[in-house]
């Protein structure tokens, strides 16, 4: 925490940086999945720059299971990072790593706005695109975990500022879609708007990082040496979570796994000035106390990626064209996911039901699969197996209702209860392996997704 002799924070600048940087963090992965109408609209027809923000399309556009494709690669290289974080961090300066990553993202970003331009083929677009979002969201998992490490020096007010930004992202997102889509402007202009918007988003971000070390308060604590701020690294990490749910902030499935292994790093025994820790334990015995707990939070990401965004974004309004079956599909399927799961998650700032030792939670978990059947027999025009079950709007609106909740309050459910099964020298460890189950959870869900998509 700050120290008495500490400067202050004036305007609260630093902590508008950090909340922009948060925001900046996940704006590539929200506005990727806000936009599939314009993917699928491009890459439904050759030498087309036509693609509208707010259209579904199907037939072509499906041989190519965009939906699909985009979810699963922006969810290995958060697997991927996962597991090389450590030595990526030891061997890369840390301006390098964060400044690098948000030039690259501005520039690919950049990339897929001037592409909006561009005639291009299918085929040739959505590998360049599939290229974009590999790398954007590869450098998106570096940015992060560089970022999370700077915060360890600063009072846990700003990690709290920082997620609040990252909670937003999402909603962005789809409020930048509406808007586009209501702008009256043609397509094309619309979406190179859309695009341009995490640009501007992105370039601000860089802003806030570079004056970061011109702003008295922010040197103070980021010039620290490790050693001086270990303790007090430890002690924001730990806080992250735990700061975010009470407030009520949205977590996305990125930054979870980013932060979630940090809940494990600080023991509440364990003073700063101790200079021995506790012999490090067997991950086969931390493992035996929380696998059922890492299996929740796998099934509870398994299910929301196999058909959020690959399936619920090809669920159009059963209602005649009009206004309303323009804008059903970002205002039901995004707009409401991301503020119900925002629901859903704050939810555990005033109840954590069922506890750790009741069985009920992996029967809430296991009951969230029937998402999956009930989203596929919704109102998708384009199939040619399964019937439709569920044609009016208001069954989507309710699944998806839903689906959102649970998936928020489940998913920090689970990890509030993980730290409680382990002994206080263990969290480290099992921090570890819920970070890498919540990572596999994502990855699995992805690649599902491909075999929902074709029982369609």
């Amino acid at each position: 925490m700050a120290r008495g002799d500490a400067p202050q924070d004036s305007y609260h600048l630093v902590g508008i940086s950090f909340f922009i940087l948060g925001l900046g963090t996940l704006l590539p992965w929200n506005f990727f999945i806000t936009a599939i109408p314009y993917f699928q609209g491009r890459l439904a027809g050759a030498n087309t720059t036509t693609g509208a923000l707010d259209t579904n399309h199907t037939g072509l556009a499906d041989t190519f299971n965009f939906n699909n494709w985009v979810t699963l690669l922006s969810q290995l290289p958060l697997l991927l990072f996962t597991l090389l974080n450590s030595l990526l961090y030891q061997c890369i300066p840390e301006m390098v790593r964060i400044l690098g990553s948000l030039l690259v993202i501005l520039l690919l970003f950049a990339l897929t706005a001037a592409l909006v331009k561009v005639d291009m083929s299918p085929g040739p677009f959505f590998s360049i695109t599939m290229a974009s979002v590999w790398f954007i969201n590869s450098f998106c998992a570096v940015l992060q975990g560089s970022l999370f490490g700077q915060l360890g020096t600063m009072p846990s007010t700003y990690s709290t500022l920082f997620l609040s930004g990252q909670g937003l992202a999402g909603i962005f997102a789809a409020l930048a879609m509406l808007m586009s889509m209501a702008s009256g402007v043609d397509a094309q202009t619309s979406a190179l708007g859309y695009f341009i918007t995490p640009c501007v988003g992105i370039f601000v971000s860089i802003v806030c990082y570079l004056s970061l070390p011109h702003l008295e308060f922010a040197r103070y604590y980021l010039a620290k040496k490790p050693s001086q701020a270990q303790g007090q690294e430890l002690e924001t990490k730990a806080e992250l979570l735990q700061s975010d749910e009470k407030n009520g902030i949205p977590n996305s499935p990125q930054k979870v796994a980013l932060t979630l292994d940090l809940d494990a790093e600080k023991d509440p025994e364990l003073e700063p000035q101790e200079p021995q820790k506790p012999e490090k334990p067997s991950v086969f015995i931390v493992f035996q106390k929380i696998w059922l707990t890492a299996l929740c939070l796998v099934l509870v990401f398994t299910v929301t990626l196999s058909v959020f965004p690959a399936i619920t974004a090809m669920v159009t309004s059963s209602t005649s064209p009009g206004k309303w079956s323009r804008f059903f599909n970002p205002i039901c399927c995004f707009l409401l996911f991301n503020i119900m799961d925002w629901v859903g998650r704050s939810l555990t700032s005033y109840f954590l039901w069922p506890d750790e030792d009741s069985r009920l939670l992996p029967l809430l978990v296991c009951l969230r699969v029937l998402f999956v059947p009930l989203f596929m027999l919704c109102h998708v025009p384009e199939r040619s197996r399964l019937p439709i079950l569920f044609p009016q709007d208001a069954y989507f609106i309710t699944f998806m209702l839903l689906f959102a909740v649970s998936n928020g309050y489940l998913m920090s459910l689970t990890m509030c209860l993980a730290p409680r099964q382990v002994l206080p020298h263990e969290r480290e460890v099992a921090g570890t392996l819920m970070t890498f189950f919540l990572a596999l959870g994502l990855s699995c869900g992805a690649a599902f997704s491909f075999l929902f998509k074709a029982l369609l």
